[in-house]
């Protein structure tokens, strides 16, 4: 697993853990994840799941100080290589927000985030020595749900709507779901921010798979948080980074007291993408993870040609 692909692991985790404070397991009562290296692949597998263990129940302290940290990172830090270790990347993160938290919160966050570089080193041995775990750990992280509103829909026949919603695109164009969605067989609905690598590194795929509905009557847009209310500096970084990725699908925003901003806070892992018939209807459960990975993908499809085939009976 590359450090892009853990780092969706991780984000995913530690998103969860910050909207929902979740208990994690005592890092404490784990330092002998650290010890010995594994002797066989069940030995790594064990000891990976410990380690991730480890690092999640890290982020899931100090939540409020943690969102902080993730907030504060820039573009530059979004688009870093493969190969740098997440705790690095924490520690130069804290470096250039240091001026946000007191001395005591400082040490006790940089303290945490060397934990983070040193358990990273492990995985990367492990994951270099049996890279079937790091791929079946991978999967299994992405499958974690994202919130109380992706439900599936009930078998009665109703669907769950997608709320309705009064925005403007990056380029302040009026934008209104009832004729986005009406105007479109299908409407696949990815929600990011610019900071979330994960989320960054799937632009390109994205923008792909909107040519490719375009061709079947449907579209896909984009929907960065940052964006939310209009704020200018984030709508600028987020055309920044579209541009850089090559990415020209429509990317809106609506207001963050809107129904549909309220939806969109209670989203609690990105990216996350939606798919959304000419009714407005949500199809399906939401795709948590990027669709750069091939379980994702292969499950975004399938709910696409269902809603494509709704459409044309």
């Amino acid at each position: 697993m590359n450090t892009t692909s853990r780092l969706l692991a991780l984000l995913l985790a530690a998103l969860m853990v910050l909207s929902l404070a979740a208990c994690g397991t005592k890092s404490g009562d784990k330092k002998d994840g650290m010890g010995s290296d594994p002797k066989n692949a069940e030995e790594a597998a064990a000891m990976h799941k410990d380690l991730m263990a480890q690092e999640n129940a890290i982020l899931s302290k100090n939540t409020e100080l943690w969102e902080k940290v993730f907030m504060a990172a820039d573009k530059g830090m979004t688009m870093q290589e493969d190969g740098k270790n997440y705790g690095d990347f924490l520690l130069s993160t804290i470096e250039s927000a240091k001026d946000q938290f007191t001395a005591d919160e400082l040490k006790l966050l940089q303290g945490e985030a060397e934990k983070i570089r040193d358990i990273e080193s492990k995985l990367t041995m492990i994951e270099k020595k049996y890279p079937e775990v790091a791929r079946k750990s991978l999967d299994g992280d992405m499958s974690m749900p994202a919130g109380n509103n992706t439900t599936t829909p009930p078998n009665d026949g109703s669907m769950k709507k997608f709320p309705s919603f009064e925005g403007k695109d990056l380029n302040g164009n009026t934008v209104k779901s009832d004729k986005l969605f009406s105007g479109n067989a299908v409407t696949v609905v990815n929600f990011w921010f610019t900071t979330c690598n994960p989320c960054v590194g799937e632009l390109a795929e994205l923008d792909a798979l909107n040519k490719k509905l375009a061709e079947k009557g449907g579209t896909l847009i984009g929907v960065n948080t940052f964006t939310l209310g209009g704020d200018e500096a984030a709508i600028s970084e987020a055309k920044d980074v579209l541009m850089k990725k090559g990415a020209t699908y429509q990317n809106v925003y609506f207001a963050s007291d809107s129904e549909a901003g309220k939806f969109t806070s209670n989203i609690l892992a990105y990216p996350t993408t939606y798919v959304v018939d000419r009714n407005g209807n949500i199809v399906g459960e939401p795709i948590v993870g990027a669709i750069t990975e091939k379980k994702q993908a292969e499950t975004l499809q399938k709910l696409i040609d269902q809603a494509l085939a709704a459409d044309m009976s």
